[in-house]
């Protein structure tokens, strides 16, 4: 399997990207909701959110890299079959998640900074507080933070169904591409 992307595939490092960034958007998005159901005295009323913190800190990191290898190997061309309609959705759709991606990471950052500390992540190095007004700051990004949450998980769910639907009942690789096949590879 091939590291870059080719002009009918994924290479396995987009792939990885893509599949890792699914797999931790679906992880956050369920520890967010669990975290903020906890009690004072649970045992994890602490330790969640910071999990939570340390895990977004590694996601726009991880972030500006799927951005980079993007312009580095750029996305195989939309399969011959798609319209003109199909292209434009598929180009949009992925603007809108990539929008939606930095807006969440934004907004989590300005909840955990919003009363002047830094976040640690994992304890390993500190990610200093740049914006800060406690009281307004946290509240008005946690609203949105939890809007954006929803907002990508729809999207996501959107995104697969419209994957299933290009492989199931249009029959053409678009799915295959990002699972590392495509009908070149096949012979078909």
């Amino acid at each position: 399997m091939q590291l870059r992307n080719s002009s009918s595939r994924y290479g396995i490092i987009s792939m990885c990207l893509h599949w890792g960034f699914a797999l931790a958007i679906y992880a956050m998005f369920g520890l967010g909701l669990w975290m903020v159901t906890l009690s004072y005295y649970d045992g994890w009323y602490h330790q969640a959110p910071e999990l939570h913190k340390s895990i977004g800190i590694l996601l726009m990191m991880g972030l500006v890299i799927r951005v980079l290898w993007r312009h580095l190997s750029p996305p195989p061309p939309a399969p011959q079959s798609h319209g003109k309609f199909t292209r434009l959705s598929a180009k949009g759709a992925h603007i809108a998640l990539y929008a939606l991606l930095i807006a969440i990471l934004i907004s989590g950052y300005l909840i955990s900074t919003a009363d002047g500390k830094p976040v640690s992540v994992f304890g390993l190095f500190d990610v200093p507080a740049t914006l800060t007004d406690a009281g307004s700051q946290a509240d008005i990004a946690g609203i949105v933070h939890l809007w954006l949450a929803w907002s990508i998980v729809i999207f996501s769910v959107l995104h697969g169904l419209a994957a299933l639907k290009h492989h199931f009942i249009d029959k053409d690789d678009t799915l295959k591409r990002m699972l590392g096949r495509s009908s070149v590879d096949s012979g078909a």
